[in-house]
């Protein structure tokens, strides 16, 4: 009797053990700062970048006609009101994301739609990204991109996008939830979104950074259907960049 007690107290000591673990490896988010360590040329160009700039649109008096159009009180401040922030910042109300008490030195690398909006919270794929960049360059061995998704990098981007641009009332996406918004074709026909035209507007002042050549680290599935045309006119890294898995 006495052993099987302690078989049976190991056996759930075990099990909470590994429950643990899994919950201490749900990847978090780490603001475009962490990104841009090794990315530095895609920072640079999604600075300049609508997304990078979608938080100032919640502020007053900032693009007075579309928030009338959309019957929104133009001279309101949205930076705090939960129905309209996930849509302007970066991982709101996921774990390490954006929250209305960071302090602003923190904060301002989670502001506007960052990388992990598209690519998902990047704690763990981001090691998986230097483990496999160095063996790559040591041995020219290629990973399994599968290994990124495991570690909880997205490649649906569509998906990604859909989230905030196809969340409305009627929608054609089957995700659409509550709290919607309030930007719809119906307010403007310039919110009707198109995911494969969207993706090209690339560059200053349009809604996504540059994209530059990728060394073939990884292998395998999944490939973005939209990643070999990006690649045509993909720009060469600066000097000392080393660009990661897209």
């Amino acid at each position: 009797m006495k052993r099987m007690f302690f078989a049976v107290l190991f056996t759930a000591a075990a099990f909470l053990s590994a429950q643990t673990a899994h919950a201490a490896k749900k990847p978090a988010f780490e603001g475009y700062k962490k990104c841009g360590g090794c990315h530095k040329s895609q920072k640079d160009s999604w600075l300049e970048t609508t997304h990078a700039k979608a938080f100032d649109l919640l502020k007053p008096n900032v693009a007075e006609k579309d928030k009338k159009k959309a019957k929104l009180d133009p001279t309101k401040d949205y930076t705090a009101d939960e129905k309209c922030v996930g849509c302007h910042v970066t991982g709101y109300k996921k774990q390490g994301g954006y929250t209305d008490t960071m302090p602003e030195t923190k904060a301002k690398y989670y502001v506007g739609v960052g990388c992990e909006d598209c690519h998902g919270a990047g704690s763990l794929y981001r090691k998986v990204h230097s483990k496999a960049g160095n063996a790559f360059k040591k041995s020219n061995e290629k990973s399994p991109r599968q290994d990124l998704v495991d570690a909880g990098q997205s490649f649906d981007y569509q998906d990604e996008c859909n989230r905030c641009h196809m969340n409305y009332k009627g929608s054609p996406w089957k995700d659409a939830e509550e709290p919607y918004t309030p930007f719809t074709p119906e307010v403007d026909p310039k919110y009707k979104f198109n995911f494969d035209k969207a993706v090209k507007e690339i560059g200053k002042r349009k809604g996504m950074h540059e994209h530059f050549k990728l060394r073939g680290v990884f292998e395998g599935e999944p490939i973005p259907k939209i990643r070999a045309e990006l690649q045509k006119g993909a720009k060469e890294p600066a000097a000392g960049e080393e660009e990661k898995e897209e």
